[in-house]
């Protein structure tokens, strides 16, 4: 066997190998679109420009408005009335109220000379001086009024009075032990006063005699002038 056949031999019992390799190629991988900065083109040839850089505008803080002035005067204005309002209110409560204490002290001086009025009176008629018989026994009758005064003024009664002071040879002194005033007729304009009283006599020779407790009620009358005097005398249990 010659070396040719040989070499036939052995290329026959190997494998023929493929006439052309297949070759894969390897895809490269990007972001999609176009690079950046570069104006790519489609496979159908058609031109993709970049967009465009997108600006943000940060916004400043909107700062508050202005604030408003004030209208100074019509403020001082209206600050001015609320304040004349305010004094013109507090003169008047001030008013009304110093009106209302001088009604109140009206009324209480009015009552309190009611008092005074009655108890002046049963002082005048228990007191006495045989020195004086005369002047006291007057002055009680100058301060009378009304039904007492009647009653005084009749026939000689006021002569009569003063004989029976004189005979007693003795002197009369007249202490209030307590008045007060039981109520006021505003129509008639009469205080009635209930007053009590003691009366201690004492003879020429110094001596006391023991002292005597009276009660009584007196009316006490208000001319249209103010001056009161005394209306009437009587006995609490009835009488004059």
């Amino acid at each position: 066997m010659t070396e040719d056949d040989s070499a036939t031999d052995v290329s026959a019992t190997e494998t023929p190998e493929p006439a052309e390799k297949t070759v894969r190629r390897r895809r490269a991988s990007r972001a999609a679109g176009p690079a950046a900065g570069a104006v790519g083109e489609t496979s159908t040839g058609v031109r993709v420009e970049a967009p465009a850089p997108v600006r943000v505008t940060v916004a400043r803080p909107v700062a508050p408005p202005p604030r408003r002035q004030p209208h100074r005067t019509l403020v001082a204005a209206v600050g001015l009335g609320v304040c004349a309002v305010a004094v013109a209110v507090l003169a008047t409560l001030t008013a009304l109220l110093a009106s209302a204490q001088s009604t109140t002290d009206a009324a209480l001086e009015r009552d309190q000379l009611f008092v005074d009025t009655a108890s002046q009176t049963v002082m005048n008629m228990f007191t006495y001086d045989q020195n004086t018989i005369d002047d006291s026994v007057n002055r009680f009758v100058n301060n009378t009024s009304g039904p007492l005064r009647d009653m005084l003024s009749q026939g000689d009664n006021v002569e009569n009075l003063k004989a029976i002071f004189r005979d007693t040879n003795a002197s009369s002194e007249a202490v209030i032990s307590g008045a007060a005033l039981e109520r006021v007729d505003e129509v008639a304009r009469n205080g009635y006063v209930l007053v009590s009283v003691r009366v201690t006599v004492t003879d020429l020779d110094g001596v006391n005699k023991p002292s005597q407790p009276y009660r009584m009620r007196v009316i006490v009358h208000e001319d249209d002038n103010g001056h009161m005097t005394g209306y009437d005398l009587k006995y609490p249990e009835g009488g004059n």
